[in-house]
């Protein structure tokens, strides 16, 4: 078995993890192991039944085509004991139970206890061990749902120790111990990608402060009826991609890109907004596409959805493609102000951050309102500065006035 053609632009993966044993008797299709592209993870299928035979190892970096085991189909499958073991027990022993149904016993095998490949790189990434956790799959099998409870599950802390047993010790004070973990095939990605990012553009960030006080209200006034209809709550994030994307229309220059290839700028008569997704990956940048056609429900709904994909590692790679500008938000993360790196090959991301009460002046009278502060880096060979400046007030005008946000100016 040789890792297969898994995209046109991947010429390697790496092996993250067997789910089958070496010497495990497996059947056709049955996943054997997990593949760490780029992008995203995948499982890869048995392409007959047999016995495995483990040739790469797991964090093996592997070309298209490599080798990654041998199934002996020539071995016989295991015989199936577990029927007789669990016989009905004798007739008087009936008798004197009640006549009260007994739940079906799950069949074991290699799949219960075991993770899925989506759950178990969640399990990995919150630390926690799946022999603690129930699977509630088939035959037992750690699902999803039950890795993402058992992460977002309180840790139990050990019982405090008496006074009379409690020891003070400095151990850990001064060390100078190191460790080494190598880096996923996903942050190495990453890492190329913004050093490209740098080296390969004329980079500027641009600066501006957008006062929130009438979006806030917005949302309060209308939430209650916004979830009801659509069943999703109105955020920040589908008013500014639909600030961007009515921006995005009027200066098609900060929408293109550049062909490297043939020194040509590539215009887009639509917008495909980039939504950075923070996962314990690393960040991922999936697309909403056709935004300038979607309304904020539809929008919302969307990135919920690549959302959750992203953190659960179920993003595929046609969700990864595309993209002709990017949103960040370092704002729930505490950020007050940074300068965001471009998602090449675009030519523009806009950076949001964190809102803040602070005094400003408001027709020549002081008031506390909710700022933020934008930051928008751009492509200085594709973007004039006064077009990242024009573009930028563009938004901020859009969303300190809803109403123009609605009309498209």
């Amino acid at each position: 078995m040789k890792v297969p053609t898994i995209g046109e632009s991947i010429t390697e993966v790496t092996l993250s993890q067997w789910l089958k044993a070496d010497g495990d008797y497996v059947n056709i299709d049955e996943p054997i192991c997990e593949f760490e592209s780029d992008k995203a993870t995948l499982e890869f299928p048995a392409e007959a039944s047999g016995k495995i035979i483990h040739v790469a190892a797991e964090d093996d970096d592997l070309e298209i085509g490599a080798l990654v085991a041998k199934i002996d189909t020539s071995a016989a499958p295991p015989e199936n004991t577990s029927k007789k073991e669990e016989e009905a027990p004798a007739a008087e022993t009936r008798k004197e139970t009640p006549a009260t149904p007994e739940p079906a016993k799950a069949s074991t095998n290699h799949a219960t206890g075991h993770p899925s490949p989506a759950a178990g790189k969640i399990l990995r990434e919150a630390d926690v061990n799946p022999d603690s956790v129930s699977g509630t799959g088939k035959d037992g099998r750690i699902t999803k749902a039950d890795a993402a409870a058992a992460a977002s599950a309180p840790k139990k802390e050990s019982a405090p120790k008496s006074p009379a047993t409690t020891t003070t010790t400095n151990a850990g004070n001064f060390s100078r111990e190191t460790s080494r973990k190598k880096m996923s095939r996903m942050r190495r990605t990453i890492a190329s990608r913004l050093v490209e990012a740098k080296n390969a553009t004329a980079m500027l960030t641009t600066f501006n402060e957008v006062d929130l006080t009438e979006i806030m209200a917005l949302r309060k006034k209308y939430q209650e009826k916004f979830v009801a209809k659509y069943g999703v709550k109105l955020g920040f994030m589908s008013l500014f991609t639909k600030a961007v994307s009515n921006a995005l229309l009027d200066f098609p220059n900060v929408n293109a890109i550049i062909d490297e290839d043939t020194n040509e700028f590539i215009y887009h008569d639509y917008t495909d907004i980039s939504i950075a997704i923070s996962t314990p990956s690393g960040l991922v940048v999936p697309p909403v596409h056709n935004t300038e056609s979607l309304g904020l429900a539809e929008i919302e709904l969307k990135i919920k959805e690549l959302a959750g994909k992203a953190r659960s590692g179920d993003l595929t790679l046609d969700e990864m493609k595309g993209g002709t500008f990017t949103i960040t938000n370092g704002g729930i993360f505490g950020s007050m102000m940074s300068t965001p790196i471009i998602n090449r090959p675009q030519s523009a991301i806009l950076g949001m951050h964190t809102i803040q009460q602070r005094p400003v002046a408001v027709n020549g009278e002081v008031k506390i309102r909710p700022m933020m502060y934008l930051a928008m880096s751009y492509d200085h060979r594709v973007i004039d500065g006064s077009t990242s400046v024009t573009f930028l007030v563009r938004v901020k005008e859009q969303l300190e006035d809803p109403i123009r946000l609605f009309m498209g100016f």
